[in-house]
C-alpha cells in the first residue's frame, strides 16, 4: 500500500513490469506471425514458380492466419515480398561469412564466396531463388538489373580483397560482386546449373579483380 502523501512511483513498479510483460508477449506473438507469413509467402512463391504470382489469400491460407493478421504486419503483398528477398539476403550473408571464416588464406575466402553465390543456381534452391527474383523484379522497390543482395554481399569480399593487394577494395569488391551475381542471374534464367569449372573462371576473375597490376616495362626500355 502507498504511504500517505507519496506520489511518485519507484522506478520499475508494478505498473512499469506489468506493460513490459504485456509488450515482451505481444513481441513474441507478433514474431511468431511474421516468420510463419514468412515461410508461407516462400512455400507458395517456391510452389507457383514463375508462372504466376502469390496471391494475399494463399500465403494468409498457407500460414494458418487471417488477412487481418497479414495486413498488421504488411501493408501489401510488395511488401511481404521485399521482406522476404530481406530476410534471404540476410541468411545468404550470413552462411556466406561462415564458409569463408573456415578458410585461412584470402584466395581461399573469394573461392568460398564465389561458391556460396553461384551455389544458388544448384539444386532444388535454384527454382526458389529464381522465384523470388522473379516476383521481387515486379515490386516498387526493386532496380532493374541489380540483385538485391549483390551490395551486402559485396562487404564480405573486401577484407580479402584488400589483403590481395587490391588498392581499392570497396569498390573493387562492389564491382565484382555485381559481376558474380549477374552471371547467377544469367544462370539461373538459362536453368543451367554452373559447373566445378564454371565456379573455377569466376574465381580467378575475381582473383584478377582484386590484385594490383603488373607493372609494364616502359617503352624504349633496354632489357
Amino acid at each position: 500500500m502507498a504511504a500517505p502523501g507519496i506520489q511518485s512511483q519507484p522506478a520499475g513498479d508494478v505498473a512499469a513490469r506489468t506493460a513490459a510483460r504485456t509488450l515482451a508477449a505481444r513481441t513474441a506473438g507478433y514474431t511468431n506471425e511474421v516468420r510463419r507469413l514468412l515461410d508461407a509467402g516462400l512455400e507458395v512463391i517456391r510452389r507457383n514458380g514463375i508462372s504466376s504470382r502469390p496471391r494475399v489469400a494463399d500465403i494468409v491460407a498457407e500460414a494458418g492466419l487471417s488477412n487481418d493478421a497479414f495486413y498488421r504486419h504488411f501493408p501489401s503483398k510488395d511488401a511481404l515480398v521485399t521482406a522476404l528477398i530481406e530476410d534471404g539476403s540476410e541468411r545468404l550473408a550470413s552462411y556466406t561469412a561462415h564458409q569463408m571464416s573456415k578458410e585461412p588464406t584470402p584466395a581461399g575466402q573469394v573461392r568460398r564466396w564465389v561458391e556460396a553465390v553461384l551455389g544458388q543456381a544448384r539444386g532444388e534452391v535454384a527454382a526458389s531463388t529464381l522465384a523470388v527474383m522473379w516476383n521481387g523484379s515486379s515490386t516498387r522497390n526493386a532496380t532493374p538489373g541489380l540483385h538485391p543482395a549483390a551490395g551486402s554481399m559485396s562487404v564480405l569480399l573486401r577484407a580479402p580483397f584488400a589483403a590481395l593487394g587490391s588498392g581499392h577494395p570497396e569498390p573493387d569488391a562492389t564491382l565484382a560482386a555485381f559481376a558474380v551475381f549477374g552471371a547467377l542471374s544469367d544462370f539461373l534464367w538459362r536453368r543451367n546449373e554452373p559447373t566445378d569449372a564454371e565456379i573455377d573462371q569466376v574465381t580467378a576473375f575475381c582473383l584478377r579483380a582484386a590484385q594490383p597490376p603488373i607493372p609494364q616495362p616502359s617503352q624504349g626500355a633496354h632489357s
